[in-house]
């Protein structure tokens, strides 16, 4: 009898373990549901409305005029209306939001992530894409699932166990660029190095520069491997080293004075104060890239998948200086702007864009010129986030290059040293304090 009662305990133990395990885990996958489907329904709609966009301006070119300007201003104005924390990338807003968790000042947090600024991030990069802002949908879906896994859990019956909010957020986070991307790994990455610095930050570097060193003295010595058979790819060496770390280096420096510039613009738009003059600031900017548009390239126009794609598949890509700047002017007129939309995917674009010019100097084959264009989109991205295992991962998941990943691994740590020599914070650093002081009260 006594024996029976002991095992009626312990599974009576097992039983409420298990309970407890479901109450907290269910509401998560909930949440990684909702999250998938409305990250996919986002990517179609974002796709659709550029393409339309590009088809309307193709058959009409002078519909620049007027439509540009016009979904420049509308998508500001949404985001002044109805959620001023929605503007821009969104992953600025998720860094204030976990800063703000566990603080006296964490009910600060509702302004950043709420479902006001979930649809307004939708529908406003929508329109700025349309009208042919050069944004992403990167950084928003990272914004919006943060929020969808944060009001999941405010959903969640009280007596349930629940995981604290700071978790819910990072959580999301992740889940949002693993579903952006397709690139699960690098969602993982990212909230490890971008959005969890604290600890990490301590031995980055040193954990970086001890595996490049390590994995490259391999590889030079007996050549690219897997440790179950590979199906070689050639080209590497040590000249490759050489220019993959000349092609970071210029990247990150480009990139660091893109995102000095950048921040300098908003700072400066923040300071007008009167609604109509920002607004007439958006028409301009809306103008001002119609204009480049249609007497120069429409290569400033979109996000830059459809040239990344072919800088890298080699089907008619602008491999030249002058498609390398548009692809980093666009991003500039359009970020500055005021409506929301990302910048992981122009980052991309103009870093493939600075790679691919980078290896024109130099006699290179198919293979290696890849290399380099993979290099300058570690580095370019790099030099905003400051993040080079998360630009390398998501290089790597996004391309299947697994047989170059010490040199993805190189690019960014060479990107991330020319980046701070012209600026010591990253992008997102400075825009978090600023919506940080949007949030808090005065």
């Amino acid at each position: 009898m006594k024996r029976l009662a002991v095992v009626l305990l312990r599974r009576m133990h097992i039983d409420a373990e298990v309970k407890e395990n479901l109450q907290r885990s269910v509401p998560v996958w909930i949440a990684s549901l909702i999250t998938g489907a409305v990250a996919v329904g986002y990517a179609k709609l974002f796709s659709e409305a550029e393409a339309a966009g590009k088809r309307l301006f193709l058959y009409q070119p002078l519909w620049l005029f007027a439509i540009t300007p016009v979904c420049f201003a509308t998508a500001w104005y949404c985001v002044y209306r109805f959620a001023p924390l929605a503007r821009g990338s969104g992953i600025p807003q998720i860094s204030a939001a976990l800063e703000l968790a566990e603080t006296p000042y964490e009910y600060a947090i509702q302004k950043l992530l709420n479902l006001r600024v979930l649809l307004t991030k939708i529908v406003s990069s929508t329109i700025l894409v349309f009208g042919g802002g050069a944004i992403g949908r990167e950084g928003p879906t990272i914004q919006i699932s943060a929020t969808i896994f944060r009001l999941v859990g405010l959903w969640t019956p009280v007596s349930w166990p629940a995981y604290s909010e700071r978790v819910l957020i990072l959580t999301g986070s992740a889940a949002g660029l693993a579903a952006a991307f397709n690139t699960p790994l690098g969602g993982i990455v990212f909230a490890i190095e971008e959005l969890s610095r604290l600890h990490f930050n301590a031995f980055r570097t040193t954990l970086l520069a001890s595996v490049i060193v390590a994995g490259l003295t391999a590889q030079t010595l007996l050549g690219p491997y897997l440790f179950l058979g590979y199906v070689r790819v050639g080209g590497t060496g040590i000249i490759l080293t050489l220019i993959v770390i000349g092609a970071a280096v210029t990247s990150g420096i480009v990139g660091g004075f893109f995102s000095r510039i950048i921040f300098s613009a908003v700072q400066a738009v923040r300071k007008v104060q009167r609604a109509q003059y920002q607004l007439l600031l958006a028409l301009l900017l809306g103008l001002m890239l119609a204009l480049i548009a249609y007497f120069h390239s429409f290569k400033i126009l979109g996000s830059g998948k459809e040239n990344l794609s072919a800088l890298l598949l080699g089907a008619n890509a602008d491999n030249s200086l002058d498609g390398a700047l548009m692809r980093i002017i666009g991003p500039l007129i359009t970020f500055v702007s005021g409506g929301a939309g990302g910048i992981f995917a122009p980052a991309l674009s103009a870093g493939a864009a600075l790679g691919s010019v980078f290896s024109g100097f130099f006699a290179l084959t198919t293979e290696q010129i890849n290399v380099v264009i993979l290099s300058g989109m570690v580095g370019f991205l790099t030099a905003l986030t400051r993040s080079p295992f998360t630009s390398t991962v998501l290089v790597l998941e996004m391309t299947d290059r697994h047989s170059v990943i010490f040199y993805l691994m190189l690019a960014g740590l060479a990107s991330y040293a020319g980046a701070w020599l012209v600026n010591r914070q990253s992008l997102y650093d400075k825009l978090k304090a600023l919506y940080l002081r949007d949030a808090i009260p005065k």
